[in-house]
């Protein structure tokens, strides 16, 4: 965790000088990059510059403490638990803002929520995980954006790709990555049988384009007539958009706006996140012996949350958290199964890491 804290500052300080050079503000596009990061990383770097100076303040009242100066001594005696008191506070803060590794103040995120089993009632519950994260979004005054959808007849998505921009936006939703279950009775079920279905949420950070430079040479890029629930045509020209990622394999199709060359801006933003989630999942094995947390694994194949209808039931399976609030979970009020998460997750890096100097 140290080791990240550093490199948050001493990237944040290297942005610092960029700001102020005169190559990259006679370019535009580095300039808006660099200003991103340099804002995205703002909090986190001011707090653990401050915490750095809290323990040299420490360091040097302590020495006056054990000093022959009695004047010196008796003001160090007195400053030195308020010192003492605000590096704990400071460091409580940094472990909130630390989870999620590297990418955990990103303002930006790609979330792909596909239907699973269950046919069209998981479509539809994965229509309803959309509106939950919509409203949710909006309560948080987050921008969010559709990316790609693809509909069914009953109003369901097969699968719907967003993107999510505030902060705090990626420390917060990453915990959704994984396997939603459902309990409940279906609208077409005519005998009141609970059924059960499922979804899956992803989520990954959204790079900037200086982190990941795919060019067309690394993809293909194939054309075709977009199409909508049941097959039928939207529209007659290719303006939908197929991109193949020849290292990866990885396919990203987009259909959602009229316009071919949008198309291909809103797919070359769902590659470059899966792009970099891949790296970023070699990057995790490669550290494998390293502590990983419980709940920010982010194992997709992982079933992580229960939604019973029945019993106005939520729970979340990998901390044993019960709550008999679905009504207003599902309505988007999604903060307190995040509170307790991140609480779990903190207190987990605050176990395996003390507040040192």
């Amino acid at each position: 965790m140290r080791d990240l804290l550093e490199k948050t500052l001493s990237r944040f300080e290297e942005l610092e000088g960029q700001l102020v050079d005169p190559v990259i503000l006679g370019d535009s596009t580095k300039l808006t990059a660099a200003i991103r990061e340099h804002g995205s990383l703002n909090r986190l770097a001011m707090k653990y510059r401050r915490f750095k100076e809290l323990n040299v303040e420490i360091a040097e009242a302590r020495e006056m403490i054990e000093g022959d100066d009695l004047d010196m001594r008796e003001l160090a005696e007195g400053e030195l638990p308020g010192l003492v008191e605000a590096r704990e506070e400071l460091w409580n803060e940094l472990l909130t803002l630390t989870l999620g590794g590297a990418d955990a103040n990103r303002t930006r995120c790609v979330m792909e929520i596909r239907g699973g089993t269950g046919g069209d009632e998981a479509a539809l519950f994965a229509r309803d995980l959309y509106e939950m994260y919509k409203r949710h979004a909006e309560v948080k005054r987050w921008k969010i954006e559709i990316l790609d959808h693809s509909a069914t007849e009953l109003g369901g998505f097969k699968e719907i790709s967003l993107s999510i921009e505030g902060e705090g936006v990626y420390r917060e939703l990453q915990y959704e990555s994984g396997g939603h279950r459902v309990q409940r009775v279906p609208a077409t079920e005519t005998q009141g049988r609970i059924h059960t279905s499922a979804a899956t949420v992803a989520v990954m950070p959204e790079p900037e384009d200086v982190e990941v430079n795919i060019k067309p040479d690394d993809y293909r890029l194939d054309k075709f007539c977009a199409s909508g629930p049941g097959g039928q045509h939207v529209n007659k020209t290719e303006s939908a958009v197929r991109l193949t990622h020849y290292e990866t394999g990885i396919v990203v199709q987009c259909q959602d706006e009229k316009s071919q060359h949008k198309n291909i801006a809103k797919a070359l933003r769902v590659l470059k996140a899966r792009v970099y989630e891949v790296k970023r999942e070699a990057e995790e094995k490669k550290r494998s012996e390293e502590r990983k947390t419980l709940v920010g694994s982010g194992d997709r194949s992982q079933r992580i949350r229960t939604y019973n209808f029945p019993d106005n039931r939520v729970t979340d399976h990998r901390i044993g958290l019960t709550l008999y609030k679905l009504d207003q979970i599902i309505a988007g009020n999604l903060q307190p199964v995040t509170d307790a998460l991140v609480d779990y997750d903190r207190q987990q890096l605050r176990d395996a890491f003390a507040v040192s100097e």
